[in-house]
């Protein structure tokens, strides 16, 4: 009896994996790119004109109106912005006389915008545990009064805010300033309610029954797991505290609180021979506003992903 022997059959060698291919340019999503970019470009239009204007000098904008580029390419503007240019060549170039105290303006600027910030995440996080986690009678109600806080213009409360700072005799003081959005918002305590809501309640009555209390859960428990919408929340209060102009403006009479968005008005407070310094108007705005355009492009995508993950259309 003979065996008969049948060889292996060989094995195919696996198929290289064909690149994903891209779609094909339709009519439809042309338009849409093009739509995308002119966007971008009129987002980024003003941006590059202040940077333009920045790097030129006064006496020559006016005839170098038309011009992309710098009018006379100088760095006075930048220099007068941050005090470091003598009064006469300040002068030379058309641009303001005295010098701008950047650097105490900016330290007013970030003690405002930490207090506020610091003050307003941890008063809107008690506010809005309360309002999704502790039952209490007419819980639904406050928290309806507190969102219609929402439709309330900011102008409507500037002069009862007036009347109450200067009652408590805090007209022309840091903390003046602060005060209005220190302790909470009606959208920081909606924003985290969302969040707080997404939280189960098994983990919260796991921490109870081993015996520790609200504080100590709110504290111990929910606020670490928050971290990424206090983030967000954080920078967008930071951001908005940072670029506030009118209410300061209001309240600070002195170089002892002034913030360095009011202080940007001394390039404006020029003679009528010498008019406004542009230039150094341009330059200062740019460097009051690089901090937080490089703070929000460094967080973007974590603000947009907190922002769909709390629920908010």
């Amino acid at each position: 009896m003979t065996a008969t022997i049948t060889p292996p059959t060989p094995r195919r060698a696996p198929r290289a994996e064909r690149p994903p291919r891209r779609p094909r340019p339709t009519p439809g999503r042309v338009v849409a790119w093009a739509a995308m970019a002119l966007i971008v470009l009129l987002t980024l239009f003003p941006f590059y004109w202040m940077l333009r204007t920045a790097l030129s000098t006064n006496t020559a904008l006016p005839a170098g109106a038309g011009s992309p580029l710098p009018a006379d390419f100088s760095w006075g503007g930048f220099l007068r912005a941050l005090g470091l240019q003598s009064t006469e060549d300040a002068l030379a170039e058309g641009g303001a006389g005295g010098s701008l105290d950047f650097w105490r303006y900016l330290a007013n600027s970030v003690f405002v915008s930490t207090l506020v910030t610091g003050c307003q995440l941890l008063f809107s996080a008690m506010a809005a545990y309360a309002f999704s986690r502790l039952r209490w009678r007419g819980r639904d109600t406050v928290f309806a009064l507190v969102l219609g806080g929402l439709m309330v213009p900011t102008v409507f409360t500037l002069l009862p805010n007036f009347v109450l700072v200067k009652d408590l005799g805090l007209v022309d003081t840091l903390l003046g300033i602060a005060l209005p959005t220190m302790f909470m918002t009606p959208f920081a305590v909606f924003f985290l309610r969302q969040f707080f809501l997404t939280v189960p309640r098994e983990v919260e009555e796991a921490a109870l029954l081993d015996g520790a209390g609200k504080v100590r859960v709110f504290f111990r428990l929910i606020l670490p797991m928050a971290g990424s919408p206090l983030a967000t929340l954080g920078i967008l209060t930071y951001v908005t505290a940072w670029n506030d102009y009118f209410w300061p403006l209001m309240v600070s009479y002195s170089d002892s609180s002034r913030v360095l968005t009011v202080a940007l008005s001394v390039f404006r407070s020029q003679t009528p021979q010498t008019g406004t310094d542009w230039a150094g108007l341009m330059a200062a705005t740019f460097i009051a506003a690089l901090p937080m355009i490089a703070l929000f492009a460094l967080l973007a995508r974590r603000v947009v992903n907190s922002i769909g993950f709390s629920g908010i259309k």
